[in-house]
């Protein structure tokens, strides 16, 4: 009788470890197909995580909102309303402790600091990972193509938002997908 209540256990258990990873993967694969997207301007770096591989981290021009309260505190947690500027960009246009009510797109955050009077949060999509061999590459390339003095079109991050969730789909350089972009400076070096 008790090998049937620890077999229940056991299952139970179990189905209830699989169901938070796959509820995690539910929702980023949601918020990809039938998110709003967002185009985010960026300014990179690249470091690399020897348990992550070699990824690219985004800086935002949205990260930072001026503000009149003072209150803030370093990781507390905050709601992110989103807008767009007059060329399509995101902007970040409210900040707050609580879920915007109206049908507002907004990215759950935390604070990264409060200074003067701008509030700087932290996006959770800073992260773009890439095939280990095109990672320094793309960063270089990005970093060339952002000191030019001519660009008809700034480097930025796609971003699909849905329910406070955000997943980075793409960043694109000169029009072009990092990917693509990366390759086709291989090319012209040959």
């Amino acid at each position: 009788m008790k090998t049937k209540y620890l077999i229940i256990a056991f299952v139970i258990t179990a189905l209830l470890q699989a169901a938070v990873p796959l509820k995690m993967i539910y929702d980023s694969e949601m918020t990809e197909k039938h998110g709003t997207e967002y185009r985010f301007r960026t300014t990179p770096i690249d470091p690399t995580d020897p348990f992550r591989g070699k990824y690219i981290t985004l800086d935002f021009e949205a990260e930072a909102v001026t503000t009149q309260d003072t209150t803030w505190v370093r990781n507390e947690k905050v709601y992110a309303s989103l807008g767009k500027d007059s060329l399509g960009f995101a902007t970040i246009t409210n900040v707050s402790r609580e879920k915007p009510s109206d049908k507002t797109d907004y990215v759950a955050t935390k604070v990264g600091y409060y200074y003067g009077r701008d509030l700087h949060i932290d996006l959770p999509f800073e992260r773009f990972y890439m095939e280990e061999s095109k990672a320094y590459e793309a960063e270089t390339a990005y970093r060339e193509y952002n000191l030019a003095a001519v660009k008809f079109m700034p480097a930025y991050a796609i971003v699909a938002v849905k329910d406070g969730n955000a997943v980075l789909k793409n960043v694109i350089i000169d029009g072009i997908p990092m990917k693509e972009y990366v390759l086709k400076q291989r090319e012209k070096s040959k």
